[in-house]
């Protein structure tokens, strides 16, 4: 259950830290709305093939994350064929066959709620496709448009760092099958991780010189 409490802390964490100092996704949000706007005054392919290579992306891992999620649904049945192989790499007292099916269920929330994401992601995309195709350029878009279009392509982007995010904290419910202790140390060091990443590296960094806010 830790790694869930963790999902749900680092989403407060990190609406919290925004508001004094925005994060990597919240600084790509604005060149979002640049992207958009240089968009509206183009008739090319250019965005369709930009459009195109990011919902590849989003396609990869929901149809990736359909196959573990099956996967996990197979070990459930298999539990008990699996301890004997389990209790070779644990350490610390042997988990039973309840301990490791109720695991088990929270992963497999996990990855229903990666998918859950990825899917949607992949349908705000695809309306951002549609809106982009939409653009009439005979004429300037008006601001309001551009701003619309922005935020449906950002709500897709954050549906789909919710869902990476969800792999990242599957990390440490892995680690559990080695010592709980091992799942608390990598929980923490996810969160540590994904919050430098967001609002401490040099990525970051490099995109808040170029993006007013």
């Amino acid at each position: 259950m830790l790694p869930l409490l963790a999902l749900y802390f680092y989403g407060f964490a990190s609406s919290m830290l925004d508001r004094s100092r925005p994060s990597l996704s919240a600084l790509m949000n604005e060149q979002r709305f640049n992207w958009v706007t240089q968009a509206s005054r183009r008739d090319t392919p250019l965005d369709a093939i930009l459009s195109g290579n990011i919902m590849s992306s989003v396609s990869f891992f929901a149809s990736t994350t359909a196959l573990l999620i099956l996967a996990l649904f197979t070990v459930i049945g298999q539990l008990h064929e699996f301890l004997p192989a389990l209790s070779t790499i644990s350490f610390g007292p042997a988990y039973t066959e309840f301990d490791l099916q109720m695991h088990n269920v929270v992963l497999l929330f996990l990855f229903v709620y990666a998918f859950l994401a990825f899917t949607l992601s992949l349908r705000q995309f695809n309306h951002f496709c549609i809106l982009i195709g939409a653009f009439d350029h005979t004429k300037p878009a008006p601001a309001e448009e551009i701003r619309t279009i922005a935020r449906i392509n950002a709500m897709a982007a954050q549906r789909f760092n919710s869902g990476i995010r969800s792999y990242y904290f599957a990390i440490p419910m892995v680690a559990w099958f080695v010592s709980s202790w091992l799942a608390i140390i990598v929980t923490v060091g996810t969160v540590g991780l994904l919050l430098h990443r967001e609002y401490f590296s040099n990525a970051r960094w490099l995109v808040a010189r170029i993006t007013p806010h």
